[in-house]
């Protein structure tokens, strides 16, 4: 049988190049697309050196051409499309008035078009392949809007009900959909990161404690199902506070947390 394959978006830096490099060092032949080709061509050079297997490609998320192109050359060269990881994303923080409009549509093209495009030009080569698993990046933020991060959480709020969604529509295609949820990872996302929630909880995530989080959510298949899946001590209670607490007191608890 071939390597399984994954295909990773926003591989070339941060919790995309830690997950790449995660799978490739355990026999999956990885397709990491990014719009930094520079940083793809060192994150190629690494997983070669250490024996893996690498199939890189110049990806715009919001440019649905190139997902159709970049697509059917990972699948006419290698045949099967194991896990889709709809990793790329980006943030922008400050008061909502305060970030100009353009970068706010920015984060919905990215964060929520782009995940939509990939899952939808993915389909047909998902569908193909037995067991095959589409795995969005959401977060935390999404749990109860954050002053100071209103967009993004937002886009990841959109993204969390997308795979909800998918995983009931999919499931009779025997396509796996899940959402990972971090809380602050320590990635150039967060360079100069101060809202009041990033400095009350602090950044305690490493990207390579996602990518094991990732590879360990695509393992896990129990006779009940699972779509969400968060990472780290903060994230797990958080959203199981979310879960249980009242509206009110989810409210008090955000507004303690972000300072507001």
């Amino acid at each position: 049988m071939s390597s399984p394959t994954v295909f990773v978006t926003g591989a070339a830096a941060g919790i995309g190049r830690a997950t790449a490099l995660h799978f490739a060092s355990r026999g999956y032949l990885v397709g990491a697309f990014d719009i930094d080709e520079i940083g793809l061509g060192r994150l190629a050079g690494e997983i070669e050196t250490a024996g893996g297997k690498v199939h890189t490609g110049v990806l715009d998320v919001t440019d649905d051409a190139q997902w159709q192109q970049r697509l059917a050359e990972f699948h006419q060269a290698h045949g099967r499309l194991d896990i889709l990881i709809n990793n790329a994303g980006i943030l922008r923080s400050g008061p909502f008035e305060a970030i100009d409009l353009r970068e706010h549509h920015a984060m919905v093209a990215v964060n929520v078009d782009g995940v939509i495009s990939g899952a939808h030009h993915a389909f047909p080569y998902l569908r193909e392949t037995t067991g095959a698993q589409l795995v969005n990046m959401c977060s935390a933020s999404a749990l109860y809007g954050q002053p100071e991060l209103a967009t993004y959480g937002a886009t990841k709020s959109a993204v969390k009900s997308l795979t909800e969604a998918l995983d009931l529509e999919w499931a009779r295609h025997d396509i796996r959909v899940i959402a990972i949820w971090p809380l602050f990872v320590a990635t150039a996302m967060v360079d100069g990161l101060d809202t009041g929630s990033a400095r009350s909880l602090g950044v305690r995530l490493t990207a390579e404690d996602v990518a094991k989080g990732v590879w360990s959510a695509t393992r896990r298949r129990g006779r009940l199902p699972r779509v969400h899946y968060e990472i780290g001590a903060q994230a797990k209670v958080l959203a199981l506070s979310a879960k249980f607490a009242p509206s009110w007191a989810a409210r008090a608890v955000n507004k303690y947390v972000t300072g507001s």
